[in-house]
């Protein structure tokens, strides 16, 4: 069976980590100090969190580092008794190394309970001495502030796009794979800084065929091609609305898209089309009302068409 690309090529230590370089020098500081205080990770999905706190105790704690880093991930178990069972039980006890302590990652810190994050606040305090925490979250706003005040914040952002280029071209050198520059671009918009969700799709087009160009990517993906999403768009404000709407009927029956992801993808090219700002505004208005709209339940479809429609109407007043 094939690996998982994502693990497989997960960077060993710090200097292979991508597009963090400001949070890495941070990082390294402490294994040269040999000491850290908690941390708290926060930024978007599949921007290096995980991957910077497994480097970290990599670096920190050698070959043995999995006897003193215990991984957690708070979605599983949200409730109080996570942290006055698993996170106390382990925190207590000594470290099995000569830096002095341990480390405890806690994953989606965020989807802990208030109650939960009040006891974590204790916990943190009365073993600070063999434990240290690293808190990784999508939203730092969802930590309370005594937490807070007790970590060193990282924020990490989305990845550059030459930074995921330049890993996706070397994963796809050591697989033995023809990566072309439209592909890499596909990934890249795809992908919106995502590294781990690049990773998949280079893997899911790798598995369709040796030779990875722009159409394998977006048939691995199953989404809509940039262009095609565009042209959408411009026919509907050039006030062709049947035709318009003949091609976004066409991307539910070849593609199966969902209405989500047609509107996700419209948003994106709002900002990319060559119009007047008031215009733009008043686009990104509606397209944030029917997104609502089907969020709370409406039907795609007509949502779909009455975005059009809107579009036909404010591209004919200019």
């Amino acid at each position: 069976m094939e690996d998982v690309w994502v693990e497989k090529y997960r960077p060993r230590n710090l200097d292979e980590v991508v597009g963090q370089k400001e949070i890495v020098e941070r990082l390294k500081s402490y294994v040269k100090a040999r000491t850290m205080p908690h941390l708290l990770f926060a930024g978007p999905a599949g921007t290096g969190k995980t991957t910077c706190a497994i480097a970290l105790a990599r670096e920190l704690f050698g070959e043995n580092w999995r006897a003193s880093f215990h991984e957690l991930n708070a979605s599983d178990e949200r409730g109080i008794n996570i942290v006055r069972t698993k996170i106390k039980e382990y925190a207590r006890t000594a470290a099995p190394n000569d830096v002095g302590f341990k480390i405890i990652f806690l994953d989606e810190a965020d989807a802990l309970t208030p109650d939960a994050q009040a006891a974590l606040r204790r916990t943190m305090e009365m073993y600070s001495r063999t434990c240290r925490f690293i808190l990784s979250c999508n939203f730092s706003s969802k930590i309370i502030e005594p937490i807070q005040s007790r970590c060193a914040v990282f924020r990490f952002r989305p990845l550059d796009e030459e930074d995921m280029k330049a890993r996706l071209r070397y994963i796809a050198e050591q697989e033995g794979k023809t990566l072309t520059e439209e592909a890499l671009d596909a990934i890249v918009y795809i992908a919106s800084g995502d590294m781990r969700k690049a990773i998949n799709i280079l893997q899911m087009s790798a598995a369709i065929s040796d030779k990875i160009d722009e159409n394998v990517v977006y048939k691995a993906t199953g989404i809509a091609k940039r262009e095609d999403i565009e042209n959408l768009v411009k026919e509907a404000l050039s006030g062709n609305f049947l035709k318009a709407r003949e091609m976004l009927h066409k991307m539910f029956v070849e593609l199966g898209l969902s209405g989500e992801d047609v509107i996700k993808q419209i948003h994106r090219v709002i900002y990319e089309l060559p119009i007047d700002d008031r215009l733009r505004v008043e686009l990104l208005d509606r397209t944030g009302e029917i997104e609502f709209r089907m969020v709370e339940g409406a039907n795609e479809r007509i949502q779909l068409d009455a975005l059009l429609a809107y579009f036909t109407l404010a591209g004919t007043k200019r």
